[in-house]
């Protein structure tokens, strides 16, 4: 608020006396502008104002001189403010600088700043890019445009390139003419669209290594005084700090996340290591306390939370859940090849060996992911699972040579202590009195050696017991309902597997007692002489199996059964239609294949055989009349009239 005081014009006062013009009433005004800090074209309206007045000349000179000395005292003051105002901004970097805020904050605090002191329209800092090996805006501040502010430059180019090169600040008061330093089109494309015209640049120094370039720049033509420098320049240093101390504070995180990070491995590994060692010594108790494999698998699952099932060497399941097959058995070899477990599905199979034998497989479901911890317990249950078989091999092994030494005796003298050999059986866990399947194995002379060691790995988990027996291996299996035929054949294609060579088998019928069972594996042998007069070797049947020889190699006889799978579709549907098939077949066969010959047997028109004829092949095939099986058909027919009341 001016505090100039206002004198009342006596002049027009009649009788008044004008009073002496003194300089008081202008210096007073001339003490208030300065008080309020007015701009300096007030102070000139002073001098006017009292010219104006009518002042004598004393008096303007010396408000001449006084506003001369209030200009000087005014702009003194102005430097000192300016001046307090620089200090200030360096005070709040240096504190921004010790409250360690982010980077991104103190650089644009610095750029801020650097735009308010100088006054200009913009400022904005560049850092080198190492990888890319050119530079870029870091951080800008009053900039407009989008194309400047994502403006990279090459190493060396325009205003900043000179800055960085020399490491000394430059300034230009028009950019665009200015040819101390290399101009390119993007640059100077980026420039014109933010419409720079004066420009200074200062470097951002580091240990004598120029890290950045800081900028001001105005839209219009000006010189950049030495103070405006200097101010920069500290800035300037200011953001080098920032740098460095961001990139020490960096480094430090990332050396002491690295260490805590290598600390949290250390800690995790010697966790993982000794709850894998608990769980090795759990899982070996269990062995040592003679547990059963479903035990360790039981065991294995509640540590590993899903569910475990053990597979043979050929996957197929010893306990728990069945898997494919193929698909386990690749699994199986990866695990075996990388000697660890390996993903499997929704997950994990680990190959149970005894050196590089496979003994089968570990395979653990509903567990898709396992950390190393639980991994290195599922491979070391893998170990455990090994010894576990191995150990049932070798009870299995010595039990199947004891009940083998039965097997022998019966198959020798049955006869000699019926009796005797049932009781040895029963305390050997072999119950003679209840059907077994008496099946004979043979080979060819090279996989006679492996034969009885794949007939024990065949049976091992189950009832059956094994024996050589001649050139060829007998096993007797508890009987369970399946047809002869297919346990033969399945037996046949896993000792086939086991012993790398054709297996031929044959298998009797269910029998019980140590004589029945003498005359079922008579009737075994039987049949695999009569699958390798047939061509059939490598394959496994039943004497129900081999038709009309079937019928004369069996014991029983079984004829109907033969009548019955030879000639049952045509019976049936004579049984349901009240047709003639059977004898219009009969007649066929019996009149040598001549159609006219069997029309007159049978009375019947020609065309009405043919149709007959062709139900006859519907119902049994189309190679009905083929040698062999008509032998069988012709065979079947001449039995059903011998059977016949």
């Amino acid at each position: 608020m001016s505090r100039t005081m206002d004198h009342p014009d006596t002049s027009s006062v009649p009788g008044a006396r004008a009073p002496e013009a003194t300089a008081a009433p202008a210096l007073r005004r001339l003490l208030d502008l300065l008080a309020t800090g007015a701009a300096t074209e007030d102070f000139a309206a002073v001098l006017a104002d009292a010219r104006h007045r009518g002042a004598p000349p004393q008096v303007l000179a010396e408000i001449d001189d006084a506003t001369w000395q209030a200009l000087r005292v005014h702009r003194t003051l102005r430097q000192h403010r300016r001046r307090e105002t620089e200090l200030t901004a360096l005070f709040d970097t240096a504190g921004d600088l010790a409250a360690s805020r982010d980077l991104d904050s103190v650089l644009q605090a610095i750029v801020r700043r650097a735009r308010m002191l100088l006054g200009t329209d913009t400022a904005y800092l560049t850092l080198p890019d190492e990888a890319a090996g050119d530079t870029y805006m870091r951080v800008t501040d009053g900039s407009v445009s989008a194309l400047f502010q994502h403006l990279r430059l090459s190493l060396g180019d325009g205003l900043g390139g000179l800055v960085a090169q020399t490491a000394r600040p430059y300034a230009t008061p028009d950019y665009r003419t200015d040819g101390r330093f290399r101009h390119t089109g993007r640059i100077d494309a980026g420039v014109l669209d933010e419409g720079l015209v004066a420009i200074i640049g200062v470097p951002l120094l580091l240990g004598g290594r120029v890290i950045g370039v800081l900028f001001a720049a105005d839209r219009s033509a000006r010189t950049f005084s030495p103070d405006e420098v200097a101010l920069l320049c500290t800035l300037a240093a200011h953001a080098a700090i920032a740098l460095d101390t961001a990139e020490s504070l960096a480094g430090t995180r990332a050396a002491l996340a690295e260490l805590a990070g290598a600390n949290e491995v250390i800690k995790a590994h010697a966790a993982a290591v000794q709850r894998a060692e608990q769980a090795h010594d759990r899982l070996t108790d269990l062995v040592l306390r003679g547990a059963e494999v479903a035990d360790v698998a039981a065991e294995v699952a509640a540590l590993l939370g899903g569910e475990v099932s053990v597979h043979d060497s050929e996957g197929r399941p010893v306990t728990g859940r069945p898997a494919a097959a193929e698909d386990l058995a690749r699994a199986l070899s990866a695990s075996r090849g990388e000697a660890r477990a390996v993903r499997h599905g929704d997950g994990w199979v680990c190959a149970v060996l005894a050196g590089q034998e496979l003994l089968g497989g570990l395979a653990l479901h509903g567990r898709p992911d396992l950390d190393d911890a639980d991994r290195r317990i599922f491979e070391r249950a893998g170990v455990v699972t090994a010894l576990l078989l191995l150990l049932r091999r070798s009870v299995a092994e010595t039990e199947n040579r004891i009940r083998g030494e039965l097997l022998t005796d019966l198959l020798t003298a049955p006869d000699r202590d019926p009796a005797g050999l049932t009781a040895r059986g029963r305390r050997l866990g072999v119950d003679l009195a209840r059907p077994h399947l008496a099946l004979v194995a043979d080979t060819t002379p090279d996989g006679r050696t492996r034969l009885a060691g794949a007939a024990a790995r065949h049976l091992f988990g189950s009832r059956g017991i094994s024996a050589e027996h001649g050139e060829a291996v007998v096993l007797l299996l508890p009987e369970d309902g399946t047809a002869p035929g297919r346990v033969a054949r399945d037996t046949a294609d896993r000792l086939a597997r086991l012993t790398g060579a054709p297996v031929t088998v044959g298998v009797g019928r269910p029998a019980a007692g140590p004589a029945a069972l003498a005359a079922a594996h008579a009737e075994g042998v039987r049949c695999v002489r009569a699958l390798r007069v047939l061509g059939r070797e490598g394959d496994g049947a039943s004497a129900a199996d081999l038709g009309f020889l079937g019928v004369l190699l069996g014991d029983g006889h079984e004829v109907d059964a033969f009548v019955t799978g030879a000639l049952g579709p045509l019976i049936d549907y004579d049984a349901r239609r009240g047709t003639e098939l059977v004898r219009t077949l009969r007649a066929y066969f019996d009149s040598g294949g001549s159609l006219t010959r069997a029309k007159d047997q049978l009375h019947v028109h020609v065309n009405t055989v043919v149709q007959r004829l062709d139900r006859v092949e519907a119902l049994l095939g189309p190679g009905w009349n083929h040698p062999e099986r008509a032998l069988e058909l012709h065979l079947a027919l001449r039995l059903q009239l011998l059977a016949a009341p």
